[in-house]
Protein backbone atom coordinates (compact mmCIF):
# COMPACT_ATOMS: atom_id res chain seq x y z
CA UNK A 1 0.00 0.00 0.00
CA UNK A 2 1.37 3.30 -0.87
CA UNK A 3 1.98 6.01 1.46
CA UNK A 4 -0.53 8.30 0.31
CA UNK A 5 -3.12 5.48 0.32
CA UNK A 6 -2.18 4.34 3.96
CA UNK A 7 -2.67 8.00 4.70
CA UNK A 8 -6.41 8.50 3.32
CA UNK A 9 -7.60 5.15 4.80
CA UNK A 10 -6.19 6.12 8.02
CA UNK A 11 -8.24 9.44 7.95
CA UNK A 12 -10.72 7.48 6.62
CA UNK A 13 -11.34 5.23 9.80
CA UNK A 14 -10.67 8.58 11.51
CA UNK A 15 -14.04 10.37 9.80
CA UNK A 16 -15.75 8.02 12.51
CA UNK A 17 -19.46 6.89 11.74
CA UNK A 18 -21.46 3.28 11.64
CA UNK A 19 -19.35 0.13 10.95
CA UNK A 20 -20.60 0.51 7.45
CA UNK A 21 -20.16 3.95 6.59
CA UNK A 22 -16.40 3.86 8.07
CA UNK A 23 -16.03 0.48 5.95
CA UNK A 24 -17.47 2.10 2.62
CA UNK A 25 -15.09 5.33 3.41
CA UNK A 26 -11.71 3.34 3.51
CA UNK A 27 -12.58 1.89 0.57
CA UNK A 28 -13.29 4.70 -1.49
CA UNK A 29 -9.92 6.34 0.06
CA UNK A 30 -7.79 3.17 -1.34
CA UNK A 31 -9.38 3.78 -4.81
CA UNK A 32 -9.43 7.25 -4.79
CA UNK A 33 -5.18 6.89 -3.63
CA UNK A 34 -4.78 4.29 -6.26
CA UNK A 35 -6.78 6.35 -9.42
CA UNK A 36 -3.90 9.12 -8.57
CA UNK A 37 -1.45 6.64 -9.58
CA UNK A 38 -3.60 5.16 -12.85
CA UNK A 39 -3.94 8.66 -13.54
CA UNK A 40 -0.13 9.77 -13.46
CA UNK A 41 -0.75 12.12 -10.72
CA UNK A 42 2.73 11.60 -8.57
CA UNK A 43 1.56 12.60 -4.97
CA UNK A 44 2.51 11.50 -1.79
CA UNK A 45 0.42 13.44 0.86
CA UNK A 46 -3.09 14.84 0.69
CA UNK A 47 -1.87 18.18 1.56
CA UNK A 48 -0.42 17.86 -2.10
CA UNK A 49 -3.70 17.21 -3.79
CA UNK A 50 -5.71 19.92 -5.68
CA UNK A 51 -9.30 20.39 -7.09
CA UNK A 52 -7.97 19.42 -10.73
CA UNK A 53 -7.09 15.81 -9.09
CA UNK A 54 -10.18 15.35 -7.60
CA UNK A 55 -12.06 16.57 -10.85
CA UNK A 56 -9.67 13.94 -12.84
CA UNK A 57 -10.71 11.06 -10.28
CA UNK A 58 -14.75 12.35 -10.50
CA UNK A 59 -14.07 12.04 -14.31
CA UNK A 60 -12.70 9.11 -14.57
CA UNK A 61 -15.17 7.07 -12.69
CA UNK A 62 -17.84 8.82 -15.24
CA UNK A 63 -15.98 6.69 -17.84
CA UNK A 64 -16.41 3.81 -16.28
CA UNK A 65 -20.14 4.33 -15.85
CA UNK A 66 -20.84 4.72 -12.42
CA UNK A 67 -23.60 6.22 -11.32
CA UNK A 68 -24.38 9.58 -10.40
CA UNK A 69 -26.04 8.38 -6.59
CA UNK A 70 -22.82 6.41 -6.05
CA UNK A 71 -20.18 9.04 -6.77
CA UNK A 72 -22.36 11.40 -4.94
CA UNK A 73 -21.32 8.86 -2.16
CA UNK A 74 -18.22 8.47 -2.89
CA UNK A 75 -17.59 12.62 -2.66
CA UNK A 76 -19.25 12.93 0.70
CA UNK A 77 -16.07 10.60 1.42
CA UNK A 78 -13.73 12.14 0.13
CA UNK A 79 -14.99 15.36 1.56
CA UNK A 80 -15.23 13.53 5.14
CA UNK A 81 -11.95 12.83 4.44
CA UNK A 82 -10.38 16.29 3.55
CA UNK A 83 -12.19 17.12 6.78
CA UNK A 84 -9.97 15.44 9.01
CA UNK A 85 -6.95 16.19 7.26
CA UNK A 86 -7.71 20.36 7.89
CA UNK A 87 -8.62 20.90 4.19
CA UNK A 88 -11.66 22.49 5.09
CA UNK A 89 -12.15 24.11 1.26
CA UNK A 90 -11.59 21.34 -0.30
CA UNK A 91 -14.28 19.57 2.24
CA UNK A 92 -17.11 22.34 1.54
CA UNK A 93 -20.12 20.96 -0.23
CA UNK A 94 -20.87 24.10 -1.75
CA UNK A 95 -17.27 24.21 -3.51
CA UNK A 96 -17.00 26.18 -6.71
CA UNK A 97 -15.22 23.08 -7.85
CA UNK A 98 -15.46 20.40 -6.33
CA UNK A 99 -19.92 20.75 -5.30
CA UNK A 100 -21.65 17.99 -6.30
CA UNK A 101 -23.49 20.80 -9.53
CA UNK A 102 -20.26 21.61 -10.53
CA UNK A 103 -18.66 18.14 -10.91
CA UNK A 104 -22.43 16.71 -13.29
CA UNK A 105 -23.49 14.76 -10.32
CA UNK A 106 -26.68 16.90 -8.98
CA UNK A 107 -30.40 16.06 -9.90
CA UNK A 108 -30.24 12.57 -8.52
CA UNK A 109 -33.20 11.49 -6.24
CA UNK A 110 -32.52 10.07 -3.46
CA UNK A 111 -35.73 7.52 -3.46
CA UNK A 112 -34.71 4.39 -2.78
CA UNK A 113 -34.42 1.80 -5.50
CA UNK A 114 -35.79 -1.21 -2.93
CA UNK A 115 -39.09 -2.35 -2.60
CA UNK A 116 -40.58 -3.74 1.60
CA UNK A 117 -40.13 -7.47 0.87
CA UNK A 118 -43.58 -9.52 0.23
CA UNK A 119 -44.78 -12.04 3.17
CA UNK A 120 -43.94 -15.14 0.78
CA UNK A 121 -40.74 -13.78 -0.38
CA UNK A 122 -39.55 -13.31 2.99
CA UNK A 123 -40.79 -16.63 4.22
CA UNK A 124 -39.37 -18.18 1.61
CA UNK A 125 -35.73 -16.54 1.84
CA UNK A 126 -36.41 -17.33 5.74
CA UNK A 127 -37.01 -21.01 4.92
CA UNK A 128 -33.54 -21.26 3.02
CA UNK A 129 -31.75 -18.66 5.19
CA UNK A 130 -32.58 -21.23 8.10
CA UNK A 131 -31.07 -24.44 5.74
CA UNK A 132 -27.68 -22.59 6.23
CA UNK A 133 -27.68 -20.86 8.82
CA UNK A 134 -29.82 -20.72 11.98
CA UNK A 135 -28.24 -17.84 13.45
CA UNK A 136 -28.52 -15.68 10.23
CA UNK A 137 -32.24 -16.29 10.19
CA UNK A 138 -32.98 -15.38 13.67
CA UNK A 139 -31.04 -12.20 13.43
CA UNK A 140 -33.11 -11.82 9.57
CA UNK A 141 -36.66 -12.45 11.49
CA UNK A 142 -35.29 -9.42 14.41
CA UNK A 143 -34.15 -6.64 10.90
CA UNK A 144 -38.09 -8.11 9.72
CA UNK A 145 -40.03 -7.43 12.96
CA UNK A 146 -37.90 -4.49 14.35
CA UNK A 147 -36.74 -2.66 11.18
CA UNK A 148 -33.07 -3.08 12.15
CA UNK A 149 -30.02 -2.26 9.70
CA UNK A 150 -27.89 -5.30 9.13
CA UNK A 151 -25.31 -4.23 11.91
CA UNK A 152 -27.62 -3.95 14.57
CA UNK A 153 -29.46 -7.04 13.64
CA UNK A 154 -25.66 -8.79 14.20
CA UNK A 155 -25.16 -7.41 17.56
CA UNK A 156 -28.53 -8.09 18.70
CA UNK A 157 -27.45 -10.73 20.96
CA UNK A 158 -26.25 -8.25 23.76
CA UNK A 159 -30.09 -7.07 23.74
CA UNK A 160 -32.42 -10.07 23.42
CA UNK A 161 -32.61 -10.50 26.98
CA UNK A 162 -33.68 -6.64 27.49
CA UNK A 163 -35.96 -6.69 25.01
CA UNK A 164 -37.90 -9.84 26.17
CA UNK A 165 -38.39 -7.98 29.85
CA UNK A 166 -39.94 -4.92 27.75
CA UNK A 167 -42.26 -6.86 25.51
CA UNK A 168 -43.61 -9.22 28.88
CA UNK A 169 -44.12 -5.71 30.39
CA UNK A 170 -45.93 -4.82 27.47
CA UNK A 171 -43.71 -2.26 26.75
CA UNK A 172 -44.67 -0.20 23.31
CA UNK A 173 -40.79 0.16 22.49
CA UNK A 174 -37.80 -1.53 22.40
CA UNK A 175 -34.67 0.58 22.90
CA UNK A 176 -32.23 -0.28 19.92
CA UNK A 177 -28.53 0.23 21.17
CA UNK A 178 -25.90 -1.59 20.33
CA UNK A 179 -24.86 -0.81 16.14
CA UNK A 180 -26.79 2.21 15.45
CA UNK A 181 -25.60 5.22 13.05
CA UNK A 182 -23.12 7.19 15.26
CA UNK A 183 -23.95 5.30 17.99
CA UNK A 184 -27.38 6.82 18.61
CA UNK A 185 -29.87 4.48 20.49
CA UNK A 186 -33.66 4.81 19.71
CA UNK A 187 -36.87 3.49 20.71
CA UNK A 188 -38.49 1.30 18.44
CA UNK A 189 -41.65 0.64 18.14
CA UNK A 190 -43.44 -2.56 18.64
CA UNK A 191 -45.35 -2.97 15.43
CA UNK A 192 -46.61 -7.17 15.22
CA UNK A 193 -46.28 -8.00 18.89
CA UNK A 194 -46.81 -12.02 19.01
CA UNK A 195 -44.10 -11.60 15.85
CA UNK A 196 -41.26 -9.49 17.85
CA UNK A 197 -41.90 -11.91 20.84
CA UNK A 198 -41.10 -14.95 18.89
CA UNK A 199 -38.42 -13.69 16.90
CA UNK A 200 -36.48 -12.41 20.07
CA UNK A 201 -36.96 -15.87 22.12
CA UNK A 202 -35.58 -18.06 18.89
CA UNK A 203 -32.89 -15.43 18.94
CA UNK A 204 -32.41 -16.08 22.76
CA UNK A 205 -32.41 -19.94 22.28
CA UNK A 206 -30.10 -20.11 19.86
CA UNK A 207 -27.58 -17.44 21.53
CA UNK A 208 -27.21 -19.54 24.63
CA UNK A 209 -26.24 -22.65 22.63
CA UNK A 210 -23.35 -20.85 20.53
CA UNK A 211 -21.80 -18.10 23.30
CA UNK A 212 -23.98 -15.47 23.23
CA UNK A 213 -23.62 -14.85 19.41
CA UNK A 214 -26.24 -14.62 16.50
CA UNK A 215 -23.15 -15.48 14.34
CA UNK A 216 -20.83 -17.31 14.79
CA UNK A 217 -17.21 -15.61 13.65
CA UNK A 218 -14.03 -13.69 15.89
CA UNK A 219 -15.09 -10.36 15.15
CA UNK A 220 -17.68 -7.93 13.61
CA UNK A 221 -16.46 -7.44 10.13
CA UNK A 222 -16.64 -11.60 9.59
CA UNK A 223 -20.05 -11.62 10.94
CA UNK A 224 -21.65 -9.05 8.85
CA UNK A 225 -20.00 -10.37 6.13
CA UNK A 226 -21.28 -13.79 7.11
CA UNK A 227 -24.58 -12.78 7.38
CA UNK A 228 -24.85 -10.67 3.92
CA UNK A 229 -23.10 -13.66 2.26
CA UNK A 230 -25.93 -16.39 3.63
CA UNK A 231 -28.77 -13.28 3.00
CA UNK A 232 -27.92 -12.89 -0.54
CA UNK A 233 -26.95 -16.43 -1.34
CA UNK A 234 -30.96 -16.82 -0.05
CA UNK A 235 -32.15 -14.61 -3.10
CA UNK A 236 -31.97 -10.69 -1.14
CA UNK A 237 -30.63 -8.62 -3.63
CA UNK A 238 -31.53 -5.75 -5.84
CA UNK A 239 -34.63 -4.03 -5.07
CA UNK A 240 -34.93 -7.23 -2.28
CA UNK A 241 -31.37 -6.66 -0.58
CA UNK A 242 -31.13 -7.33 2.97
CA UNK A 243 -33.09 -3.53 3.44
CA UNK A 244 -36.06 -4.45 2.35
CA UNK A 245 -36.73 -6.09 5.59
CA UNK A 246 -36.14 -2.74 7.08
CA UNK A 247 -38.66 -1.01 4.49
CA UNK A 248 -41.38 -3.83 5.24
CA UNK A 249 -41.44 -3.07 8.85
CA UNK A 250 -41.44 0.87 8.13
CA UNK A 251 -44.77 -0.04 5.46
CA UNK A 252 -46.10 -2.08 8.58
CA UNK A 253 -45.16 0.49 11.15
CA UNK A 254 -46.77 3.51 9.45
CA UNK A 255 -50.06 1.85 9.46
CA UNK A 256 -50.11 1.19 12.63
CA UNK A 257 -49.18 5.01 14.08
CA UNK A 258 -52.55 5.90 11.40
CA UNK A 259 -54.20 3.19 13.03
CA UNK A 260 -53.67 4.99 16.56
CA UNK A 261 -55.11 7.83 15.18
CA UNK A 262 -52.42 9.81 13.96
CA UNK A 263 -52.17 12.45 11.17
CA UNK A 264 -50.04 10.74 7.54
CA UNK A 265 -47.09 13.72 8.95
CA UNK A 266 -46.86 12.36 12.05
CA UNK A 267 -47.19 8.80 11.45
CA UNK A 268 -43.77 9.47 8.74
CA UNK A 269 -42.21 11.81 11.60
CA UNK A 270 -42.05 8.40 14.46
CA UNK A 271 -41.34 6.12 11.76
CA UNK A 272 -38.65 7.77 10.94
CA UNK A 273 -37.76 8.13 14.86
CA UNK A 274 -38.45 4.37 15.12
CA UNK A 275 -35.76 3.28 12.27
CA UNK A 276 -33.42 5.82 13.82
CA UNK A 277 -33.33 9.17 11.16
CA UNK A 278 -34.79 11.52 13.58
CA UNK A 279 -38.26 13.29 13.45
CA UNK A 280 -37.49 15.90 11.07
CA UNK A 281 -37.21 12.95 8.46
CA UNK A 282 -40.57 11.78 7.84
CA UNK A 283 -40.76 13.34 4.44
CA UNK A 284 -37.59 11.31 3.21
CA UNK A 285 -39.51 7.93 5.31
CA UNK A 286 -42.63 8.61 2.83
CA UNK A 287 -40.17 8.93 -0.64
CA UNK A 288 -37.42 5.99 0.18
CA UNK A 289 -38.94 3.20 2.75
CA UNK A 290 -43.26 3.59 2.08
CA UNK A 291 -42.80 1.84 -1.27
CA UNK A 292 -44.25 -2.45 -1.38
CA UNK A 293 -42.88 -4.76 -3.35
CA UNK A 294 -45.23 -7.48 -4.75
CA UNK A 295 -45.06 -10.69 -4.75
CA UNK A 296 -41.92 -11.35 -7.57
Amino acid sequence: MSKLSKQLVTLARQAGGSFKTVSDRMKIAKRLAESMAILNIQIRDIKNMKMNHIEKYIDSRKSENISKRTLQNEMAAVRAIFAMAGRSQLANPHHERLSNHALGLSGVSREGTKMAISDERYHTTLVLVRGKDEGVAAAMQLSRYLGLRTEEAVQAAKSLRTWEKALLRGDERVRVVFGTKGGRPRDTTVVERDKVIQAVRTAIKYANKNQGRLIDKPNLHSAIDRYRNIVREAGLTGKSSPHSLRYAYAVEAINYHLSKGFSRKEAEAMVSMDLGHGDGRGHYVARVYNRQGGHD
